[in-house]
């Protein structure tokens, strides 16, 4: 059988002839000769290419007009391509446009769907208007994050910005030209220095910038490490040269079938040759050629497989302490008496969230990134408590409005935050992105301390496994974190009691983890004092603030007590009547990577467990709204402390009411301990 003869379509390109080409390939069963022709902004060579090709070319493209003036080629009439549509009818004539939206959408959702939440709050910078309309309507759908920094008018003012007295006035009037629209955007000339230092300063702390390579080049970016670009038609070069610059992710709308890189509109043209229509494709038409054709956006990575997800969290001033440490208000505090500190506290409260630290430098053994922000509310606990919920709720929502636009995916609420109203429901409800409170990861965290505590300690045996050789204790085990705490243990420990006032749930939980087979021998009691003396390890989770949950003189010297409670069960004047005893507030999580981060009043990469429950999910890629409420799921814990394994998390230190033991502290502890049991000589 005699072969087809090759069918010719021809692309007239406006930018240069760097990437041109004239090859045979196969296309939809079909043998093509395509050619590509630059002309450097020269548009009679346009027009005279395309009157000599349309007499034996099948389909004709023509693009490039936006890129060339963005390059400078090209200052002249932005309907070309309209003009020799009227001037050339023996073959369609196009532009690529129906192709090239129906890619750029395609690839946006193939993204959102294959990494759900990816596009989520992203901060998005956008280089060109009509080029990427398609783009921009898409992802507002998944982001409020988008604007553009197109010259739009920019280099109009570059004059007067460089004069002192009105460059600031000037700088100020450049604001509402992001918002004109883009035909009126894409007639302006090529950037000028003004509007490629806009778009470097819009761009720099983007998670997102939508360009074609030769609007990268036009704008002169630079700074696009850890970034994502949406882009069309990158060659193997190009690549590279973004990987150079250390973008994580090109996301090019435009499938590759061939050896040369080719460009929508070529494609599209293509098509055209085979249905023989007059420029236009019909939708049904161009569904059936895309599926036919097996085309596919491309994501490329350029520095391997990442990528970088990003979270908030949410702190407060837990004293009047904490204004020392925070400038002007450290100037301040230096010289002001008691009754000022009081008035200062009261105000803060008032004042809106600002953000304390950019945490970056996260990193997991899976290759996952992320980077966040701490965001503070003003309100120290005591004035938390002062006011009514919804005071409280306001302010937090206020900080995740700052939040989504930082371009967070998730919230964390720290401290007080979670503790108040209904513990995060309703700014869940309300807030424009997902809220977790991080008390599944802080009732994990707990017992995790609790059991390098007593490791530490060695006091009583704890085998290979992390199992207790002895008796432990949850003191509030029918509430949320006790009933998780009380499962928990009840792996972990040869003989479990389980306390409570709450006698039929008491003795559902009890019946519920016999069920599940642990190991331990468990008893229930309503009170804890008749079997304080002979435990090793004690949980107290009531919230009881205030309210006397033990005796804690009547406590086994060495014992290790975990105060997961918030409020804590256990006050500092309690803790300090038994020396002996290591009672232990909190379990601190170490972060992996080389994190950068802001004091908190911990070691260096170290974090609050609901701090790094926030991080996992981010890590994870799990957007959504995890832990809320006072009933804490069981299986949340488990999940989220797996995941805490698989990102890298360690536990860092183990905390009580002076801060962080240190391995000075348990040994006093251990030493006091085996005095009062009468195994060791008191010193003299």
């Amino acid at each position: 059988m005699a072969r087809q003869a090759p069918l010719v379509v021809v692309h007239v390109s406006l930018t240069g002839p760097e990437r041109d080409y004239d090859e045979e390939v196969t296309f939809l069963d079909r043998p093509f000769r395509i050619v590509r022709v630059g002309t450097s902004g020269d548009v009679d060579a346009a027009e005279s290419l395309v009157a000599a090709w349309s007499e034996q070319a099948a389909a004709i493209a023509v693009t490039g007009i936006h890129e060339a003036r963005v390059l400078g080629l090209y200052d002249g009439d932005p309907q070309l391509l309209e003009r020799i549509r009227r001037t050339v009818t023996s073959v369609p004539v196009t532009d690529g446009v129906a192709l090239r939206n129906v890619l750029q959408e395609w690839a946006i959702r193939r993204v959102q769907t294959e990494m759900p939440g990816f596009f989520n709050n992203a901060r998005t910078v956008v280089l060109g208007g009509l080029n990427h309309a398609r783009s921009i309507r898409i992802l507002r759908e998944f982001t409020p994050n988008v604007e553009s920094a197109d010259p739009a008018l920019l280099d109009l003012l570059e004059q007067l910005v460089s004069l002192p007295v009105v460059g600031k006035a000037a700088d100020l009037s450049l604001w509402p030209v992001r918002r004109l629209p883009d035909e009126v955007q894409s007639l302006l000339r090529a950037p000028g220095p003004v509007s490629r230092a806009f778009a470097r300063r819009a761009a720099r702390d983007c998670d997102v910038v939508v360009a074609t390579y030769d609007e990268l080049t036009g704008f002169g970016l630079e700074d696009l490490a850890g970034k994502t670009v949406v882009t069309s038609s990158i060659s193997d070069e190009q690549l590279a040269e973004l990987g150079s610059r250390g973008v994580d992710l090109v996301i090019d709308a435009t499938p590759q079938p061939f050896e040369v890189t080719v460009e929508a509109a070529a494609l599209e043209a293509m098509m055209l040759a085979t249905v023989d229509r007059s420029g236009r494709l019909a939708d049904d038409d161009l569904l059936d050629l895309i599926i036919a054709a097996g085309l596919e956006a491309r994501l490329l990575y350029p520095n391997g497989p990442r990528r970088k997800s990003r979270f908030a969290f949410v702190i407060h001033p837990l004293s009047q302490q904490y204004f020392r440490h925070v400038e002007p208000l450290a100037t301040i505090t230096k010289v002001a008496p008691g009754p000022v500190m009081d008035v200062l506290e009261k105000a803060m409260a008032y004042t809106p969230p600002f953000t304390y630290s950019h945490v970056t430098g996260i990193r997991s053994p899976t290759g996952a990134e992320a980077e966040g922000w701490l965001i503070t509310v003003g309100g120290t606990p005591k004035e938390l408590m002062a006011h009514s919920p919804e005071f409280t709720y306001s302010r937090l929502l206020a900080a995740a409005e700052t939040a989504r636009k930082l371009g967070a995916q998730v919230m964390g609420l720290g401290a007080f935050t979670k503790v108040v109203g209904d513990a995060g429901v309703t700014v869940a409800k309300r807030a424009p992105l997902p809220i977790t409170t991080g008390n599944s990861y802080s009732a994990s965290g707990a017992l995790w301390a609790a059991q390098d505590a007593l490791e530490r300690l060695g006091l009583v045996e704890v085998d290979e496994g992390g199992r207790l050789r002895g008796t432990a204790m949850v003191v509030g085990a029918t509430g949320a974190i006790g009933s998780v705490c009380a499962r928990l243990l009840a792996l972990s420990s040869d003989e479990l009691w389980l306390v409570s006032p709450e006698a039929a749930k008491l003795l559902d939980l009890k019946h519920d983890i016999e069920r599940e087979h642990p190991r331990a021998t468990v008893h229930v009691a309503a009170t804890p004092d008749g079997h304080l003396g002979e435990m090793d390890l004690i949980v107290t989770a009531t919230s009881g603030a205030g309210k006397r949950v033990l005796d804690i003189m009547a406590v086994k010297p060495g014992a290790v007590i975990t105060d997961v409670a918030r409020p804590l069960d256990l006050s500092a004047a309690d803790v300090a009547k038994r020396p002996d005893v290591l009672v232990v507030q909190s379990g601190e999580i170490e972060l992996p990577g080389d994190v950068r981060m802001r004091n908190i009043g911990l070691p260096d990469g170290v974090a609050y467990a609901c701090l790094a429950e926030t991080v996992v999910l981010a890590l994870e890629g799990r957007y959504e709204t995890f832990t809320v409420g006072r009933n804490i799921e069981w299986a949340k814990v488990k999940e989220i402390y797996k995941l805490g394994r698989k990102h890298g998390m360690k536990l860092a230190t183990i905390s009580g009411v002076n801060g962080v033991f240190t391995d000075d502290d348990i040994a006093h502890i251990r030493e006091l301990a085996l005095v009062a049991r009468g195994d060791a000589p008191a010193r003299p």
